[in-house]
C-alpha cells in the first residue's frame, strides 16, 4: 500500500502526490461516515492509498499531522509566507496581527511576512512593517512588478512545504509567478470600488518547488474565527510579550486592565509596540464577546 501526499482537492477527488505519479482519489467510506472535523482530509496531508485496477486510488487512512492551518485548510507546513500589500490595499495592523496569532496558534515552525508592491509607496509614507521586525519575524520587502527582494524570497523556500497566505488583491499568485514563472498562476485586479482585491486562487493547492512545495491559497477578507483559541493563552502568541510577562503581579494576567502589569509597562516605556498591543486588545475582545454569545445562545 504506497503512501503519498495530498496536493489538490477538488469535488470530493483527491490528488495525492506518490512514488508512482499522481494518483487521483476518493475516501474509503469508514472515512466519508467520519464527519468530524479533526478528521477531514486537507492539502497537505500524508495519506495512505490503495490503488485499484484502473489506476485510480482509494484513501485507506490519514497520517499523523505535525499542523495544521484551520483557514486556509494545509496540513504539515514548514513555514507561512504572510503577505501583505505595502499600499493597494492599505496594511491593516489588525489584520496583520490577525494572521500571525492563526499561525502562531497553528503552530507553524516559520513566519515570515513579505510586503509587497513595494514599488507603490514613498519613503515618507509610513511603515508598520518594523513593529513586527521588532517582535523578532523575519520581515521581507518585495516587488513582484520590479523583481525587488524576489531573489531573498526565493531562497527561503528551498526543501520546505510553505503556505503563501494573506487578504485578497495583495498579490500572492504574482508573486509566485515572479518566483517562477512556470507556475503561471491566474491574477486579479484590486476593485476600484471597494478597494479589495478579487478572489483569483479558488483552492489550496501543493505546487512542487526546489525540493519542497509551495502553496498559493484563497485570500479572504472576513471576520476570521477566533473561538476556539483559549484567551488566556492568546499573550503566548505575542512573542514580544514573552519576556516581560512573568513580571506581573497577578497570575495568569489578562494585561488588559490589571494593576502592576508588566506588559502595560513595557508598552508605556517603547519596549512593545502600542499598535501590536491594541491590535492584542482586540483580538481579546473579540474573543472573549465570541464566547460570551456562545453561551448565550
Amino acid at each position: 500500500m504506497p503512501d503519498g501526499r495530498i496536493i489538490r482537492t477538488r469535488n470530493s477527488f483527491y490528488y495525492v502526490q506518490t512514488a508512482c505519479g499522481l494518483i487521483t482519489c476518493k475516501r474509503r467510506g469508514r472515512l466519508k461516515r467520519n464527519k468530524k472535523s479533526d478528521d477531514a482530509l486537507v492539502t497537505g496531508d500524508f495519506v495512505d492509498i490503495l490503488i485499484l485496477p484502473d489506476g485510480e486510488g482509494v484513501i485507506e487512512r490519514r497520517l499523523p499531522r505535525n499542523n495544521v492551518m484551520k483557514r486556509p485548510p494545509v496540513a504539515n507546513v514548514d513555514q507561512v509566507v504572510l503577505t501583505f500589500a505595502a499600499k493597494n490595499p492599505d496594511p491593516h495592523p489588525l489584520l496583520v496581527s490577525r494572521f500571525l496569532v492563526l499561525a502562531e496558534w497553528a503552530k507553524i515552525p516559520r513566519i515570515v511576512i513579505c510586503v509587497n508592491k513595494m514599488d507603490l509607496i514613498t519613503e515618507t509614507e509610513d511603515d508598520i512593517f518594523p513593529d513586527y521586525e521588532n517582535a523578532g519575524y523575519d520581515v521581507i520587502r518585495v516587488s513582484s512588478k520590479t523583481g525587488m527582494g524576489i531573489k531573498k524570497l526565493r531562497a527561503g523556500l528551498v526543501g520546505r512545504t510553505t503556505v503563501f497566505a494573506g487578504p485578497s488583491g495583495v498579490g500572492k499568485s504574482s508573486l509566485l509567478n515572479a518566483i517562477d514563472p512556470r507556475m503561471n498562476l491566474q491574477t486579479g485586479d484590486i476593485s476600484s470600488k471597494i478597494k479589495r482585491g478579487r478572489h483569483t486562487t479558488r483552492v489550496a493547492q501543493l505546487i512542487p518547488y526546489a525540493g519542497g512545495y509551495v502553496a498559493d491559497t484563497p485570500g479572504f477578507s472576513s471576520v476570521e474565527e477566533l473561538l476556539e483559541i483559549d484567551p488566556l493563552l492568546l499573550p503566548g502568541y505575542f512573542p514580544e510579550f514573552h519576556q516581560f510577562a512573568d513580571g506581573c503581579r497577578f497570575h495568569p494576567c489578562t494585561h488588559s486592565h490589571e494593576p502592576d502589569c508588566s506588559i502595560k509597562s513595557a508598552v508605556e516605556d517603547g519596549k512593545i509596540s502600542r499598535r501590536r498591543y491594541d491590535a492584542y486588545l482586540s483580538l481579546l475582545e473579540e474573543i472573549n464577546e465570541a464566547r460570551r454569545s456562545k453561551y448565550r445562545s
